[in-house]
Parts: C-alpha cells; sequence; structure tokens
C-alpha cells in the first residue's frame, strides 16, 4: 500500500473491532485469506461497507477468481426480491462487466452473469451476453453455457431468434433433434419440424435420447406429415409414407391409414378412396387389413352421412344430389359386402397354395357361377403340389363335381382328365381322382365306362417300379394302390361278372397289397357262389401273407366257416389248421382259439383230446388268464370224468398259478376233498395254502379254515392250526422286522446303543398290541363257536385252578407256544366254570353236540365203496 493510501486510511474513522483487521491488511495487502477473514467479520454490516471491503480488497487483488465470485454472489443477494428497474441491477451488470474484464475465461462467471440477465426480460442484452461468453470460452466449455442459452431461448416469444439459437446449437449436439423437433412442435413451426424428423428417421447412425425406435420416429414423422397436410408443404408426403411401407412391411395398416389420412384432410377424397383400395388389395396380414379396412369403412360412412346432411338442409337440392347419395350408399354397401372376400384374399396373398382358402372363396361366391369357374381355374393354376397346404386333389374333384351338378358332364370328364396328370406328391391323392371319377360315371348310370376306368387306372407301367420311391411320378406308381383296387373289386362284384371280379381279387393278392379285410371279403364273395373250397383257398393265400396279430381275424374266419360247414365231418383236417394256428399264436389270442378247438373235440372228437387241449390252453394264454382257463379245465373235467380226476388239475394249478389266485384254487380243492369226505386232504391242502397266506392280509382264509375245523375237527387239529397260524404269523414278522433292521443298519450305521434299545422297545410294545388284538379275537371267536367240555372237578394245582384228568397237556410240549394258549386255557376253564353241574356221560355227550353245532352231511355211496354208512343214530351211540 503506498503512503498516501496509508494516510487516507488513518484519517478514516474506523470502528473499533475493525482495527486488528484493518492492521492485518496493512501488513499483508495481497493475502486473499486475510481479505476473506475481513469480509467474514464485515457479513453483518450495511451493504455499503461490505461492498467497501470487497473493493478496496479488487483494487489489490483484481486476478483473485474468489473474491470476484464471493463479491458477485453477494452483490446478486442484495438485489434479490427488488424491482426490476431498480438502478441496483445496472450496478450489479457493471459490477460484472468489470469482474468479465479479468475472469473473461471463467465459465462460472458467464453462466452467473447469463442467468442473472435472463431474470431480468433484457432479451436482446442477454443474447449477447451468452453469444459473448460462447466467443470468449472454448469449445470444450460450450456444453455448460448453452442449456442456459436454450433456457433462455425457450422462456420467452422469440421464436425466430429461438429457431437460430437451436440451429447453432444442433452443429454441436445434433443428437439433440429430438428436443428441438418438440420445440418446434409446440411453437407450430411443423414444416421445419417434419424436415428434421424427416432427417433423423434417415440416418441410420441416430440414437434417441428418449428410447425411441426408428419405427416409432417412423410413425411420429407419419402422424405428424399426415395430419398436418396445410403446414407441411416442403416434404413429399406420398414419397415418404410408400417410403416406409417399403421398409417397415410388418407395420403396413398404420402407414396407409396415415397415407389416405393426409389426402382427406387435404380434400381429395377420391384420391383418399384409391389408396384404401390398394391397400385392401395388397395388405398381407389380417391385423393390417383390419385396421385399414375399419378406417375405410368409416371414411365412407362419415362421407355418407355428411353429404345426406347437406342435401337434407338444402332446399335447392336437385335429383342429381339425390343421386349422389345414392351412389356413396350403393359404394358403402358394396364395400361391406365385399369383408369375407377381401378377407379370404388377404389370407390367399400370405399362402396362394392354402387349399382350405379357395374352397372358402368358392364358397363365398354363390349365386355367380362364372366367378366359381374363374376361381377354380385359379386355383388348380395357382396351387403347387409340393407346397400345397391341404389336399389338393379336393379341388379338382370340387371343379369337376361343380361342371356335374349343372349338367357339364363332358366338362367335368376333361377336368378328371386334366387331374390324372398333376404330378401329386400321394399315389392316394391320384387315386381319389380316378375313384371319384368312377364314381362320377355310376352316378350317370356308365358303368361299363367305370370299370374301364378302373382298368385303365390298375394296368401295370412299361417298367417295374418300386410303390414306395419318392423318385417316380404318382402315376407310374399308382397300380399298387389299394384304394384304388378296392374299389376296383367293388365295382367287379356289383356289375362285373364272376370270373372278372376272381380275376381282380388274384391279382390284389399276387400284387401284395391286399388286407386282412379283402381277404375275409374275397371269401365272403366265393362263399356267395357256393365255391367253399376256393375259399378256404384264400384264406390259406391271406394267412400266408399276414403274421400275427394281422391274421387273426382270417384264422377266427376261416375256422369258423370250416366248422360250420363240416362240422366233424372232416375232423383230421380241423385238428391240423387249430395246430397251425396255434403253433405261433400269441398269448393274448390263444384263448379264443383254445376254446373253439377244446368245443369241437367234446362236439366230434375224444373227451382225452379235449382235456389235452384245455392243459394246454392253461400255460399257453396271458397269465392273467390262467385262473379262468383251470376254472373251465375243471368244469369240463368234473362234468366228463367226474370230481376225483380234478384233484391232479388243481395240483397243477396250484404250483403253477400266483398266490392270489392259488388261493382260490386251494379253497376251492379243499372244498372239494370236503364233498367228497377227504378231511385229512382237505385239512393238508388248508396246512399248505396256509404257508402263503399272512394273517395280516388274508383273515379270509384262515376263517374259512377255523370254519371247516369247527365243522369236520376236533381240539387237536383247532390247536394245530392254531399253531400253524402262529407259526406263519411268526415267519411273516421275522421277515419284516430283519427287512427294517438290515435297512436301518444300512441308513444308520452309526446309531449309538440307547437308539438301539429304544427301536427295540417300540417294536416289542408294537408286537405285543398286534399279540392282544389277536387274542382278543380268538377269545371272542373261540367263546362264541368252540366250547371244549371237562368232566368233575376232581383237585386243584397249586395255582388254585381247576385238574381235568383228561385234558391233554401241550405247554410243555409246544415251545413256540406264547401267551395265546394262557388266554385259550383261560377260556377253557371259564367254560369248565360253567358247566360244573354236568355230571353224566349222555349230558356231556348232548352238550357237546350243543355247543360244536356239528353239520352232517351225507357222503355219496361211491366214496365208501362196500363199507357201511354210519348213520346219526350210530354216531350217538358211539358217543354213549
Amino acid at each position: 500500500m503506498s503512503l498516501a493510501d496509508t494516510s487516507l486510511c488513518m484519517d478514516i474513522d474506523f470502528p473499533e473491532e475493525d482495527v486488528p483487521y484493518e492492521e492485518e491488511i496493512l501488513r499483508n495487502a495481497y493475502s486473499v485469506k486475510h481479505w476473506l477473514r475481513y469480509i467474514d467479520h464485515k457479513a453483518k454490516a450495511p451493504n455499503n461497507g461490505v461492498n467497501i471491503v470487497y473493493e478496496r480488497a479488487l483494487k489489490e487483488l483484481p486476478g483473485s477468481y474468489k473474491i470476484w465470485y464471493n463479491y458477485l454472489r453477494t452483490r446478486r443477494r442484495q438485489v434479490r426480491g427488488r424491482c426490476l428497474t431498480d438502478p441496483m441491477f445496472d450496478e450489479v451488470n457493471n459490477t460484472f462487466e468489470r469482474a468479465l474484464v479479468f475472469m473473461h475465461k471463467m465459465p462460472r462467471i458467464w453462466m452467473d452473469y447469463g442467468a442473472f440477465m435472463t431474470v431480468q426480460c433484457k432479451i436482446t442484452r442477454t443474447r449477447h451476453v451468452f453469444d459473448r461468453a460462447l466467443r470468449a470460452l472454448p469449445i470444450t466449455q460450450h456444453y455448460r453455457i448453452w442449456p442456459l442459452y436454450l433456457k433462455f431461448a425457450r422462456k420467452y416469444d422469440i421464436p425466430e431468434t429461438a429457431v437460430r439459437v437451436y440451429r447453432r446449437y444442433l452443429k454441436l449436439a445434433p443428437d439433440d433433434a429430438e428436443e428441438y423437433i418438440e420445440y418446434l412442435t409446440s411453437v407450430n413451426r411443423l414444416d421445419e419440424a417434419a424436415q428434421q424428423l424427416a432427417s433423423i428417421v434417415d440416418n441410420e447412425n441416430f440414437v434417441s435420447k428418449y428410447g425411441k425406435s426408428n419405427h416409432q420416429l417412423w410413425n411420429e414423422l407419419c402422424d405428424l406429415i399426415s395430419k398436418n397436410p396445410d403446414k407441411v408443404r416442403s416434404l413429399n408426403v406420398d414419397a415418404i409414407i410408400r417410403g416406409g411401407l417399403r421398409r417397415y412391411t410388418d407395420q403396413l395398416g398404420h402407414l396407409w391409414n396415415c397415407l389416405a389420412d393426409y389426402y382427406v384432410r387435404s380434400g381429395l377424397f377420391d384420391r383418399a378412396r384409391d389408396i384404401y383400395e390398394e391397400a385392401i388389395q395388397t395388405v398381407r396380414t389380417v391385423r393390417d387389413f383390419t385396421q385399414v379396412f375399419d378406417e375405410y369403412a368409416q371414411f365412407e360412412e362419415v362421407s355418407l352421412n355428411k353429404r345426406m346432411e347437406m342435401v337434407a338442409k338444402d332446399p335447392s337440392a336437385t335429383s342429381e344430389d339425390d343421386i349422389d347419395v345414392e351412389l356413396r350408399l350403393a359404394r358403402f354397401e358394396h364395400l361391406m359386402e365385399r369383408r369375407l372376400l377381401l378377407l379370404n384374399s388377404v389370407l390367399l396373398r400370405q399362402n396362394p397354395h392354402n387349399v382350405h382358402e379357395w374352397h372358402k372363396r368358392v364358397k363365398l361366391y354363390e349365386d355367380k357361377p362364372h366367378e366359381i369357374i374363374n376361381t377354380y381355374t385359379e386355383a388348380v393354376q395357382t396351387v403347387q403340389p409340393k407346397l400345397s397346404v391341404g389336399k389338393l386333389h379336393t379341388l379338382w374333384v370340387e371343379f369337376a363335381k361343380f361342371y356335374e351338378t349343372n349338367g357339364q358332364v363332358e366338362d367335368a370328364r376333361i377336368v378328371f382328365e386334366r387331374a390324372t396328370e398333376v404330378e401329386f406328391i400321394k399315389v392316394e391323392d391320384l387315386a381319389s381322382i380316378w375313384c371319384e371319377w368312377a364314381e362320377m360315371e355310376i352316378r350317370q348310370e356308365n358303368y361299363d365306362q367305370a370299370l374301364k376306368l378302373m382298368q385303365k387306372a390298375t394296368a401295370m407301367p412299361k417298367r417295374k417300379v418300386d410303390y414306395h420311391d419318392d423318385t417316380e411320378t404318382v402315376q407310374m406308381r399308382l397300380y399298387k394302390s389299394l384304394k384304388l383296387w378296392s374299389m376296383y373289386a367293388d365295382l367287379e362284384e356289383s356289375f362285373g361278372t364272376f370270373k372278372t371280379c376272381k380275376a381282380v381279387y388274384d391279382r390284389i393278392m399276387d400284387l401284395k397289397i391286399c388286407t386282412p379285410q379283402i381277404i375275409i371279403n374275397y371269401g365272403l364273395f366265393l362263399e356267395e357262389h357256393n365255391y367253399f373250397e376256393e375259399a378256404f383257398r384264400a384264406y390259406e393265400k391271406g394267412i400266408a401273407l399276414f403274421k400275427w396279430p394281422n391274421v387273426y381275424d382270417i384264422w377266427n374266419s376261416y375256422l369258423t366257416k370250416f366248422l360250420k360247414r363240416y362240422g366233424g365231418t372232416k375232423l383230421e383236417r380241423a385238428r391240423d389248421l387249430f395246430e397251425q394256428c396255434l403253433e405261433n399264436c400269441p398269448p393274448e389270442y390263444a384263448k379264443y382259439f383254445y376254446l373253439l378247438y377244446a368245443k369241437l373235440e367234446e362236439d366230434h372228437g375224444l373227451a382225452r383230446h379235449a382235456m389235452a387241449v384245455y392243459d394246454r390252453a392253461t400255460s399257453a394264454v396271458k397269465p392273467e388268464e390262467m385262473y379262468d382257463m383251470y376254472n373251465i379245465f375243471v368244469k369240463k373235467a368234473a362234468e366228463i370224468y367226474g370230481l376225483p380226476r380234478t384233484r391232479e388239475i388243481y395240483e397243477k394249478a396250484i404250483e403253477c398259478l400266483p398266490e392270489e389266485h392259488m388261493r382260490q384254487m386251494c379253497v376251492r380243492f379243499a372244498e372239494m376233498e370236503t364233498k367228497l369226505g377227504e378231511v385229512d386232504r382237505a385239512r393238508a391242502i388248508y396246512a399248505h395254502c396256509s404257508q402263503v397266506c399272512d394273517p395280516r392280509i388274508t383273515a379270509d382264509f384262515w376263517q374259512t379254515w377255523k370254519d371247516f375245523e369247527i365243522r369236520h375237527g376236533n381240539e387237536d387239529t383247532m390247536r394245530e392250526m392254531l399253531r400253524i397260524k402262529r407259526s406263519v404269523q411268526a415267519t411273516y414278522n421275522t421277515q419284516v422286522n430283519m427287512m427294517a433292521a438290515q435297512f436301518i443298519n444300512s441308513a444308520n450305521a452309526a446309531v449309538d446303543s440307547s437308539n438301539a434299545d429304544a427301536m427295540r422297545l417300540l417294536d416289542a410294545k408294537a408286537t405285543a398290541v398286534n399279540e392282544q388284538k389277536e387274542r382278543q379275537a380268538l377269545k371272542n371267536q373261540t367263546s362264541s363257536n368252540i366250547m371244549f367240555v371237562r368232566g368233575e372237578t376232581q383237585g386243584a394245582g397249586s395255582n388254585g385252578k381247576v385238574v381235568n384228568p383228561d385234558e391233554i397237556d401241550i405247554g410243555d410240549s409246544d415251545d413256540d407256544a406264547d401267551e395265546d394258549d394262557d388266554g385259550d386255557q383261560s377260556n377253557v376253564e371259564n367254560i369248565k366254570a360253567s358247566e360244573k353241574s354236568v355230571t353224566t356221560c349222555k349230558d356231556i355227550n348232548d352238550l357237546v353236540l350243543k355247543k360244536l353245532r356239528i353239520e352232517q352231511q351225507e357222503i355219496p355211496a361211491k366214496v365208501f365203496g362196500g363199507l357201511k354208512v354210519k348213520s346219526q343214530s350210530d354216531d350217538e351211540d358211539m358217543l354213549e
């Protein structure tokens, strides 16, 4: 600081609190930090005081950005809330200008100045400030100025200035063209907006900031130019939209509507109608067609309504106006009538080889024969056999039938003849053409002509051709068509001779294209003409051609017809046929033929042969049919030889059948032995069957055995049955426990002894519960059905129980007896206690007969031979 300034400062009367700061400034006049400390101290002082300090600081340090920035911010804060015409705004502006002398490279100063000028509504001066800022700052700093400049341009109604500003800005940032387009649209400068939008649409490298696709931009352009034809004049709208039609083929409907809408808004209604017609004749999707047709119909309807309103309001309307209204109405009705036909055209443009759509098109021309003929002609010329969707031959057939229906049979024959020359994909399609042609001749009662057609169609080609060789034409492979030969055979049967029909069937068999049904038909045809042996030979040829299961129907018809004609007169031949049939017969078809064979032997052969057939059948049928077959075998054996001869059959069945059916067979076997009086045999059968009867599952079997013992057994046999039951139950429980133990050991090898003890306790508890349930059930059954009787009380044992000297003690002999014996013993002792009053042998015998309820049945005398049969009175004497 100079000496004059020092003397000046000493003359100024400073507040006492400013003295330290002034002394620091005197010592450090060029220190920004000391000046800022002084400014902070003066922050609450009046504006003039703060400004003086800032001015003194800037006088000493004019290049300090920090002091200038804070000074400008303070000055702006001081004018905040004041009127824009306040002189302080000019002072602040002058301060900014003085600052820019030194700070012209600082973008923050320019930004603050521009924003401050924008608030003052001084448009020209503000624009000059922004222009000076862009000239003063390097290009790399312009991105900080342009947002404020554009905001200023959009804020005020200065479209021309804003457009020029935006044009300058787009040179720097062409990707922001969408923002420019939005502004142009908002200020109603649609022509330039359309130009800009067209330019970015043509630019393949343009990327929208709003995430719009190129197609969306196209739609925006089309909407803009189509809805504003009077404002967009610099672009060729028709060419632009048609370019979009070529470019976006999957969105044709909207673009066509935009083009038509452009002409509608332009007042060119006829041109718009032409556009709609062109659109519905060219679109390829149903969606596009629906969009265009709806717009077209709405356009015609609105046009008709407006015209009708104008004519109704105009008192000077003439007949020409009425004709115009009728013409518009007819045009609208014609459009609505053509909708289905136009939609069909769209589908055919999608795929011209769609046969079904061609048929639908013909139906749409119900009352227009010429259109139907033209449609059929176009269809058969357009659809290619290799590309056809559907059956192409149906078009030819319906075409010919149309001529036939209208009485033009010769034209129908020409169509069929042309159809036979078409190279279809499948032989069956060509065969259908020939068959339909023959059927037409039959309808016209030209039977000889139909036979000639079939003969011509089935003629052998000049060289040998494989039917499945796709490289050959279908005309060359037609001679092996089964459909064609089948109809040929039917026609020969109906209108030909026996000789010609037989030749046709023989030819079918020689070509090896016959089916089992054709063989059967051939046989029936020969039988109708009483050529039975010829029919049998035909069946044999068919059997030689086919294998199982296809030959089943042939064998069925052959054997049935043979037995019906010869019965037992040719028994050996019939046996040979059955043996030949059964040689390779699968099990699922064997049952029927074995039963038929056995019936033959029963009616005309020997009984032992029939039994042999039944025996073979039991092992030849399916496993699920074996049980039924054994039942039939047993029944027939009993009818022919008697019950004793069925024992061998039962034994074989028990060995062969699965467990479920084996149990049933054992029960039946035991019942049969019981009827014959062979009680021991029956008991042995029950014992044998019991080894596969788990008491928990097959309770019915054990109840049946128990009922048997009640009727025919005694105390010993009942005990033996119970012992067997416990043994079987223990066996199954052991198996289950072993399986569970193996599973547990394999899954939990590291389980400690405490867990193992817990598992054993649970198993023991479950076993005890099951045994308790069985003891209770046995107790109830024994108390209700069996009551063994003791004699008088002779004494008591050490445990206080009554001792019966006649009782058989089996407790020590059966090591495996458990608590069930105790239950049975207690039950018997209760019965003894309730019957102490019975003292005589006679009373005991009566009580036994009453309690056991013995059912006695007479046994056939043949079973005992010469032995005397004991009567009931003899049994009572024996008991006495």
